[in-house]
């Protein structure tokens, strides 16, 4: 951490390079406090019905101004001075903005998650309100079926899958453009979020270092992959790295005796960590450490010592800002997405038991901090061997995962509805693949090969070789020098373990690499970038680099090109290869086909999992799934005429949907609304992806007039 260079009584202007930190600084916060007070108004808004454009631009817009003024303001010199840095920080950013936004995807049916959150972020910008209702089919009928993939059916409505978070982020993008406008969103996140873990580097390791680790960063194929289409992990990632830049920038704070003395930063990096909750739920296990070091810092200020740690007082605003933004996280997840997280039940009650015990602990460790303190300072002096042993282990560790395809296979048994559709898509995968089928296989062991093929094995190396010397260092009483590190690094190694023991996540790629994006791809990178920091100046103090800048430079050089070329290498199978084009445009035709006064049944599994709520939120057209017996695949024809009497009853048309023309021949003759040719994402199970797949999708439509 670089200390500001003002003096107490003393002012001064500031020179360019010192002007060019502090831009970096600055850029590299700005989109968390956004986000934060985007959201902080938004949920509010939404569960009063009234998340619309004019209420949103004033609260939403005003909360995030008044947060960025607040973490902004006198702003130290938390970034070392470097304008070609900022510069190359910059361009990589805008960039990596351009580039995705001109490759961006179109994933609007629903078929997996991006769609599912583009759906929602089209209902939010449109009505602003939740529960979707159902529309008007004459009347209650049990063959009628209103909920689909991606949403639930509930006793007040429909609510969609997921948190609001990143919907709500998403419908900026719909008024202001439309579905396009809603497409190019994500680009603009990827490019903030590039920022953000640059400016994490570059107050950990140098501003020399935020270009790299922001060229390493964008290159990566999850990172171009998150960054095209509607996903929540990128927004989670700015709040997340984001907080950790501005705990950081609190901590600067108090070095240079600022008013405030940091107290405003920490809350607002308690805050930003914690709405995570509010755009994926995972975000609870990745904040856990957060909680911990709230509560390491509080009993830091109750702990008995010569010179106490001026950050134990950045603890109370850590912890409040922390609560707040949780809070609004659980407040969405039982009002708004109850029925999905009984759905995530199995492993939220579990990683809920482990917050609760992390509390616990916490307090308790508050409670006896004097104690704890002076008989852990007896034991630490009996063990020297704690740092060296605390190193290795974090290399056994990622050895134990190397070596774990060759002693486990993880496998699941289907037990419930949805695990037999995973085993089920799985066995198809691996036929897709040339694989034997095995659907109980979940191919969690070969998660560090993950890592692996998107970030490099030379990033992997470097980057545990760097946690093994900062848990060194910090184990070896470096608390003072390394503090900085203390919450990135217990953050990173976690998030790291915990995602690689058990992704949890259909194994097929490039989709089961999303669960990398949030944490262990930039974790990995910062550390990494930081090794190689460390490396190079420990390599310039030996005989052969001495006094030969020239060498260590070079040395520097190839270091970088072995951090940026084994994850570009992977990504460029895919990087120049857009998915799912024309779905905006197909989606746009099928809802002029359908005639405006129709209400729209779906006589088929497939069409009405893709297109019950894109027709109902898209379309603006009631909708809903015909029931068919448990041992056909079509409904009885008298419930769908019987549903279509009903629609005609309330003076609109019934209009009947299927993918296949056979399908309706019962009802009258079919018209093609729906003739979409185009590519979807690979699925690959034991490789990197390196192509996509062909994709085609037509839906067929009679007028039910008899």
């Amino acid at each position: 951490m670089h200390r500001s260079g003002h003096s107490r009584g003393r002012t001064r202007l500031p020179s360019e390079r010192e002007a060019a930190g502090r831009s970096l600084a600055a850029v590299s916060v700005v989109p968390a406090l956004a986000l934060s007070g985007w959201l902080l108004a938004g949920l509010p808004l939404l569960l009063l019905g009234s998340f619309r454009p004019l209420p949103m631009a004033l609260l939403g817009g005003a909360a995030a101004l008044l947060l960025c003024a607040a973490g902004l303001r006198r702003l130290p010199a938390t970034v070392t001075p470097h304008r070609w840095a900022t510069a190359a920080t910059l361009a990589v950013a805008l960039g990596s903005g351009v580039f995705n936004g001109l490759l961006h995807g179109e994933q609007l049916i629903v078929r997996r998650d991006p769609s599912t959150y583009a759906q929602y972020a089209v209902w939010l910008a449109r009505h602003g309100s939740l529960p979707i209702p159902v529309g008007d089919f004459g009347g209650p009928d049990p063959a009628l079926r209103f909920d689909s993939m991606g949403v639930y059916m509930t006793g007040g409505g429909i609510v969609p899958q997921f948190m609001a978070g990143s919907p709500m982020t998403y419908a900026i993008g719909h008024w202001l453009g439309g579905v396009p406008g809603l497409l190019l969103v994500p680009p603009v996140l990827g490019a903030l979020a590039v920022l953000t873990v640059a400016g994490t580097a570059a107050r950990l390791a140098g501003a020399r270092w935020a270009p790299l680790a922001a060229l390493v960063f964008a290159v990566s194929l999850p990172i171009l992959y998150t960054s095209r289409t509607t996903f929540s992990e990128i927004p989670s990632l700015i709040l997340l790295f984001g907080g950790m830049n501005l705990l950081l920038d609190a901590r600067a704070r108090l070095g240079a005796a600022l008013p405030g003395a940091g107290f405003p930063s920490a809350a607002l990096a308690g805050l930003s960590f914690g709405l995570a909750l509010l755009v994926r739920i995972d975000g609870l296990r990745d904040v856990l450490p957060v909680l911990a070091l709230a509560g390491v810092l509080i009993a830091l200020r109750r702990t008995p010592r010569a010179r106490p740690l001026p950050e134990g007082r950045l603890g109370v605003p850590l912890l409040t800002g922390l609560v707040v933004g949780g809070l609004w996280g659980f407040t969405d997840g039982y009002v708004l997405a109850r029925p999905y997280l009984e759905y995530l039940s199995g492993s939220l009650i579990p990683l809920l038991a482990i917050c609760a015990v992390v509390v616990a602990l916490t307090v308790a460790g508050t409670a006896l901090a004097p104690w704890i303190a002076v008989r852990g300072r007896r034991l630490l002096r009996g063990a020297g061997w704690l740092p060296n042993a605390a190193a290795v282990l974090v290399v056994l560790v990622m050895a134990g995962f190397a070596v774990r395809p060759w002693v486990q296979t993880v496998r699941r048994d289907a037990v419930t509805p949805e695990d037999r559709l995973t085993a089920d898509f799985i066995e198809k995968t691996q036929v897709a693949n040339g694989l034997a089928k095995d659907m109980s296989r979940l191919y969690y062991e070969h998660s560090l090969d993950w890592v692996f093929w998107y970030v490099g094995i030379p990033a992997v190396v470097l980057a545990t070789m760097a946690a093994a010397v900062l848990v060194r260092r910090l184990t070896r009483g470096g608390l003072t020098e390394e503090f900085g590190w203390l919450l990135p690094l217990a953050v990173i190694g976690w998030t790291t373990v915990t995602t690689l023991w058990r992704p949890a996540i259909t194994p097929d790629h490039p989709f089961a690499s999303r669960r990398l994006v949030p944490i262990v791809i930039p974790g990995l990178v910062l550390l990494a970038v930081w090794g190689l920091r460390w490396l190079s100046r420990r390599l310039a103090r030996t005989r052969w680099f001495a006094g030969r800048p020239g060498r260590s430079r070079a040395a520097v050089a190839a270091g970088a090109l072995l951090l940026a070329v084994p994850p570009a290498i992977t990504s460029i199978g895919t990087a120049f290869t857009p998915v799912n084009r024309g779905e905006a445009a197909a989606v746009a035709g099928l809802c002029r086909a359908i005639p405006p006064n129709a209400s729209v049944l779906i006589a088929e599994r497939v069409t009405g999992d893709r297109l019950t709520q894109v027709l109902r939120g898209q379309c603006g057209l009631p909708t809903a799934r015909v029931v068919y017996p448990r041992d056909s695949d079509v409904p009885l024809r008298a419930d769908v005429l019987r549903l279509a009497e009903a629609v005609r009853r309330t003076g609109r048309v019934p209009v009947l949907l299927a993918a296949e023309p056979e399908q309706l021949m019962a009802y009258g003759p079919a018209t093609r609304v729906m003739r979409l040719r185009t590519r979807q994402d690979e699925r690959s199970l034991v490789d990197p992806p390196n192509g996509t797949w062909s994709l085609n999708i037509d839906v067929w439509m009679t007028e039910l007039t008899l």
